[in-house]
């Protein structure tokens, strides 16, 4: 039903007011709420408009029924994608999927704040479960790397405690990532690429598992093939590890 609204209130465009069966008795109608077109040019010219011919009508899962208009309803959206996504089959990496998992470091290890003492050292908070998480990884045989921007020492210190390789300071992520592949001998399909912010998005379009953190800036999310529901330094590296190894980390 469709109601205009007028000064006095509202007024029902679409129906009787006198007369209003239940949803369930009424005849089945269809909300549109995309539509791709298929059609041949010299008629589409002819006839100028796209309903000619035969339209068929292709249904798709209510829940999913969504319409998006303004920046609210993408950001409501993208909040219900990864409870959507979660049960179907593929929408998370496994295992099998994977070669390695390549890591960002600030606003995916750490939440992307900053405290800066009297002296300028720079200190960032971590979480012990994704340090858990890696531990796991490595077990499991998985190639890892740390690939950061930044130059502070702390990353380096980080990955000393982790254990892990460690490639900071970069400018070009997604060419000091392609060359590590090459040099690993890991084909990019199969590597999982964890990120944040827009300087992530150049490897994000390298590599076969492009993961946002829970809270990375809206295009990144958009761009990433999975999203945490944890965010970065609230134990998102942990999250992942849980999709790949199972909850109780174990290599399997």
């Amino acid at each position: 039903e469709e109601t205009s609204t007028t000064a006095t209130g509202g007024i029902g465009v679409n129906h009787d007011k006198s007369y209003r069966p239940r949803r369930q008795d009424r005849p089945q109608d269809f909300l549109e709420t995309g539509a791709a077109y298929g059609m041949r040019a010299d008629r589409f010219r002819a006839e100028k408009h796209r309903f000619f011919g035969r339209t068929e009508l292709v249904r798709t899962d209510a829940a999913r029924v969504l319409e998006i208009d303004d920046p609210h309803d993408l950001a409501r959206a993208r909040a219900l994608a990864p409870l959507l996504d979660a049960g179907r089959p593929g929408a998370l990496p496994g295992r099998a999927d994977i070669d390695a998992v390549v890591l960002d470091f600030d606003g995916t290890q750490t939440d992307d704040r900053v405290l800066i003492d009297s002296d300028g050292r720079e200190i960032v908070a971590v979480h012990r479960g994704d340090g858990l998480g890696i531990a796991a990884l490595r077990r499991a045989e998985l190639s890892l790397l740390i690939l950061s921007t930044e130059v502070n020492p702390v990353v380096a210190a980080r990955a000393k405690k982790l254990q892990l390789p460690v490639l900071h300071g970069i400018d070009r992520k997604d060419l000091a990532l392609k060359q590590w592949c090459e040099e690993q001998g890991i084909a990019p399909e199969r590597v999982l690429y964890v990120g944040n912010d827009v300087n992530d998005l150049p490897c994000f379009d390298l590599v076969g598992w492009p993961v946002a953190v829970a809270g990375a800036h809206d295009v990144v999310r958009g761009a990433a093939r999975a999203v945490t529901s944890a965010p970065g330094g609230g134990g998102a590296i942990r999250e992942i590890a849980a999709w790949l190894l199972g909850p109780s980390l174990q290599p399997v």
